[in-house]
């Protein structure tokens, strides 16, 4: 049976106030039953037309409906289906606060709500109303999670170019007593001049794109169970009851688990936090110094973030998906969180545990590019479906740069050469195809081919960058970049123009010309690395693998190189 919760609003629901707050606000009351697998809730919401037109129709996202197959949701039913295995997000009222109906549909197979308001909304303006609405999410199989299961995934993209999608349950679930609330609520949809940006499509890539609101949330659960959410914590009851609030945030997320613990630690003025369970305590207090050391450099280098908080937690994701990244909140696989060191380790496949180098390589730097984030794609907005190299390109050459600060230039050096080029030359030698990077992120066809091009030609166009202008110029470049558009959504024009702005006059069709190089040719083979035949012979692999082939992935490629297992050891 779900959980049906209602709270009343205390203001006119659509009250058109006179000096409005320059965003929109979410005061969201939410009830969690991580046993029985529901939620449900409501939220106050106070939509400020930033738009020049006046406007009486909002759009809202529900992207926990989100389906590979586009197959509609049902928006009304009694009680979930038995063999639930994707998340699902109802509305059951649109309402004024004494309770009068607003007029509003479902619509693009069950991922938009329509709302038609009562009266225009002039540009300045703001109107608030009530949304109620509760959800179900699918119990995860621990099997799924695990770190072979997360290697076998990427064998086979690498092996068999097989298409992938990210769906809702990767990050909406519950596993091993630990529940992920990524996308549990209606988000405003964003807004491009006088059109609403409402259709999804599901991709190998992020598709969560809003505009940043100010967030007060309640969230009530079983008194044991502990929350982490993208916000500050500003108390707790006895009973269960946890307050969170957060500015300038694009999106709001919660982990809860009654194994969860936290350490956390204040950093140039803002709060980092990393939440793992006791078992994982030696790896999560690893994440947290890796966390601190990225926010002090990416702080001074690029200014600072306007979150008070940044929690990074460990969640069982499925194979498929290592790590994902929410406004003040990130999360990494708990697969890799392997303490090398305790005897558990003794139960890994013997060809994984002597990946042990790649493994904790991997992990710092996925933490430095989820940090890295926060500044490139959250506080800086930008597109994930239409331009995803922008905030993956700018977020991976900052990871390259904390490895830089925290060791030596021949360190990230050696870091460049095993995440990034790497990966692009085992994708080639494989058969995968170049391709320009600039291109949404539902051509690309899977994980691997993703990070091959978007992250390793994004990044490498900043080390060019770096390289033609120098370090101190392209950094005050970004630093402009990011204060001209903090808490707005910025594209490639946006960067490029910063970029080309801090260029001396003789440079500057450079700078041009190496943005189109990266990002809209394909010549990868020569700018990163060219497909090697002899790799393929001498990791014992057949020139076709055959994808019908069954069989233990692992166990088939158990003589496979060291250079091969480094690379299906990282996290992506």
């Amino acid at each position: 049976m779900l959980l049906l919760f209602s709270v009343a609003a205390v203001i006119d629901a659509q009250e058109q106030t006179s000096a409005p707050a320059s965003r929109s606000r979410y005061d969201i009351q939410l009830k969690i039953d991580s046993d029985g697998l529901t939620y449900a809730g409501s939220e106050k919401v106070t939509w400020v037309n930033r738009n020049a037109q006046s406007a009486s129709v909002i759009y809202f996202h529900l992207y926990s409906n989100l389906r590979p197959e586009q197959q509609p949701i049902v928006n009304s039913y009694t009680s979930p289906p038995a063999d639930l295995d994707e998340p699902v997000i109802q509305i059951t009222q649109v309402r004024t606060a004494d309770g009068a109906p607003i007029p509003h549909s479902i619509d693009e197979q069950g991922t938009v709500l329509r709302i038609n308001l009562r009266e225009q909304v002039p540009s300045g303006k703001s109107v608030e109303f009530v949304i109620n609405f509760k959800g179900t999410v699918p119990e995860v199989d621990a099997d799924e999670t695990g770190l072979t299961s997360h290697v076998v995934q990427q064998v086979s993209a690498a092996l068999r170019n097989e298409k992938e999608v990210r769906r809702p349950r990767n990050t909406n679930f519950r596993c091993k007593g630990i529940m992920l609330l990524g996308t549990f609520y209606p988000v405003l949809a964003v807004q491009d001049g006088d059109q609403w940006v409402r259709k999804l499509e599901p991709s190998v890539g992020d598709v969560v794109f809003n505009e940043v609101a100010d967030y007060q949330v309640r969230i009530e659960t079983a008194p044991d169970v502990m929350v982490f959410t993208s916000g500050s914590t500003e108390g707790r009851s006895s009973d269960g009851v946890t307050v969170f609030a957060a500015e300038g945030l694009r999106d709001f997320a919660v982990v809860a688990g009654r194994t969860l613990r936290a350490e956390q630690q204040e950093v140039r003025g803002t709060i980092i936090r990393s939440v793992f369970t006791p078992e994982h305590a030696t790896v999560g207090r690893r994440v947290l110094t890796i966390a601190e050391e990225a926010v002090k450099l990416f702080t001074d280098k690029f200014g600072p973030l306007p979150l008070k908080t940044i929690t990074i937690a460990e969640a069982p994701l499925v194979a498929g998906l290592g790590s994902t990244e929410f406004s003040g909140l990130e999360v990494i696989a708990a697969a890799y969180y392997i303490d090398f060191d305790s005897p558990a380790v003794r139960a890994l496949p013997e060809i994984i545990r002597e990946q042990r180098p790649a493994v904790e390589e991997s992990l710092e730097w996925s933490v430095a590019h989820l940090i890295a984030h926060q500044w490139w794609g959250i506080s800086v907005g930008s597109d994930p479906a239409r331009t995803p190299v922008l905030d993956e390109g700018l977020s991976s050459w900052s990871a390259l740069l904390y490895f830089r600060h925290a060791y030596s230039e021949k360190k990230a050096e050696a870091v460049l050469e095993d995440q990034l080029r790497g990966v692009y030359r085992l994708y080639r030698t494989f058969g995968g195809e170049d391709m320009n990077a600039n291109r949404p992120s539902r051509e690309y066809r899977n994980t691997f081919q993703y990070v091959a091009v978007v992250t390793t030609k994004g990044a490498l166009m900043f080390v060019d960058l770096e390289k033609l202008l120098g370090h101190e110029k392209l950094i005050a470049s970004l630093r402009n970049y990011y204060k001209a558009n903090v808490l707005e959504i910025a594209d490639l024009d946006d960067l490029r123009g910063a970029v080309i702005a801090e260029a001396p006059i003789d440079k500057r069709r450079v700078v041009g010309r190496t943005f189109n190089r990266w990002l809209a040719t394909k010549s990868g083979d020569v700018d990163i690395a060219r497909p090697d035949p002899e790799l393929m012979t001498s990791l014992g692999l057949p020139a076709k693998p055959n994808p019908q082939k069954g069989g233990n992935a692992l166990g088939a490629f158990a003589r496979v190189g060291k250079f091969f297992w480094q690379q299906m050891t990282r996290i992506r």
